[in-house]
């Protein structure tokens, strides 16, 4: 009889897991295909506003790379302007991966809340509970989220030779970490005393995440942002992993002759490093607004300001730039890195999504205020408003 129990058990057992894996790859098709809808795209619906408009952006201003803008989840436009490689003359296709640069802020952040609503970190925890022979004291989880620790950029630390002899070999993040305890450089400032943009912070970040987890950075990523937001195209890539980073898409510094080598720099992650395409960033976007991957009321808190606004517009979440006329709520973020510009700007009161992917770093992205009014949207760029807030285009 009792081996009866138990064959009947483990039966139970194996049919209820078999059920729970069912009802997995169930659930995952369905999203599977409420992406590939997501991303559904003809490009004889273009609006015709938004093309000429990118056309002219890539002829007179020097736009090289990818697009995509979306309102009120469908894609009004997307299109590939130029090289992938000027050296090789290899065109851009729509697919093509991007190194982010602090576009890849936001994702970090993202990964951050992620633990943080499953109880594993907290926010007023500081770094050296983490890392105990990490020399400032006082540092948050959620000043390094805000850019508030006052912690000097280790870009221009580690730049010394004495400090990083070895040019040719990249740096992980546990590397910085562990050069940091050891030379101890200045820093900016004390502990949440001002708002100071630099990207030490969200490298600390993905060393935290990798020393709770136990994971790389890149594993952790894949699972808990990446795969759940459908972004089949999204990896993080290291040089400290990989002797040539994966990717076919090469950044260029303003002109084409001057392709932009990697070094290693390019090895610590969080703050940059993560590579997708406009359509990835596309699904991150639709993910958040569907609740998959945190929860409405820590979005709030990710996309209010704490610091003191710029030009009382402009202020800084959880990995993402703020714009909030009172009237309007922008989320959004920049990078440049090694040659390449982006900006994915989220308008979260008219659902719309607007993706800027090059790898030419010129000025075209400076240019947009065009675009803007084709959206019927604010303009977000900061020169555009007076110290008191006035829109001073026009």
């Amino acid at each position: 009889m009792r081996l009866t129990f138990v064959l009947v058990a483990v039966a139970f057992l194996g049919a209820a897991c078999t059920s729970s894996e069912k009802r997995k790859i169930k659930a995952e098709r369905k999203q599977h295909e409420r992406d590939s809808l997501a991303l559904a795209y003809d490009p004889a619906d273009a609006d015709p506003r938004l093309d000429a408009f990118m056309q002219r952006l890539h002829s007179r201003s020097g736009f090289n790379g990818n697009v995509l803008i979306a309102k009120n989840g469908k894609i009004r436009y997307q299109n590939t302007f130029g090289w992938a490689d000027y050296l090789m003359r290899d065109s851009l296709k729509i697919t093509s991966q991007f190194e982010l640069a602090s576009v890849s802020k936001p994702l970090t952040a993202t990964g951050v809340l992620i633990l943080w609503e499953a109880g594993k970190i907290k926010l007023e925890q500081t770094v050296d509970e983490f890392f105990p022979d990490f020399p400032y004291p006082g540092v948050t989880v959620k000043q390094l989220l805000t850019h508030r620790s006052g912690l000097t950029n280790y870009l221009y630390f580690t730049d010394q030779r004495e400090i990083w002899p070895d040019r040719s070999k990249g740096m992980s993040n546990m590397d910085v970490m562990e050069l940091l305890a050891k030379h101890k450089p200045s820093k900016y400032g004390n502990p949440d005393a001002r708002f100071f943009y630099n990207n030490t912070n969200y490298m600390v970040l993905a060393a935290i995440i990798e020393k709770v987890t136990g994971q790389d950075f890149a594993v952790y990523m894949r699972e808990k942002v990446f795969r759940p937001a459908g972004m089949k195209h999204t990896a993080v890539y290291s040089k400290a992993v990989y002797e040539k980073i994966p990717n076919d898409v090469v950044g260029h510094d303003k002109v084409w002759r001057r392709s932009v080598v990697q070094n290693f720099q390019d090895g610590p992650v969080g703050d940059k490093g993560i590579y997708s395409t406009v359509q990835d960033l596309y699904l991150f976007d639709r993910a958040l607004r569907d609740g998959r991957l945190l929860k409405p009321a820590t979005l709030d808190s990710a996309y209010a300001g704490y610091s003191k606004p710029t030009k009382e517009l402009f202020n800084y979440g959880f990995g993402w730039r703020t714009f909030d006329p009172g009237n309007h709520k922008v989320v959004y973020h920049t990078g440049w890195w090694h040659g390449f510009r982006n900006l994915y700007i989220r308008d979260l009161k008219e659902d719309i999504t607007i993706v800027l992917l090059t790898n030419l770093a010129n000025g075209s992205l400076l240019h947009l205020d065009e675009l803007y009014k084709i959206l019927e949207m604010p303009v977000i760029r900061q020169a555009a408003y007076s110290a008191q807030g006035e829109f001073m285009g026009d």
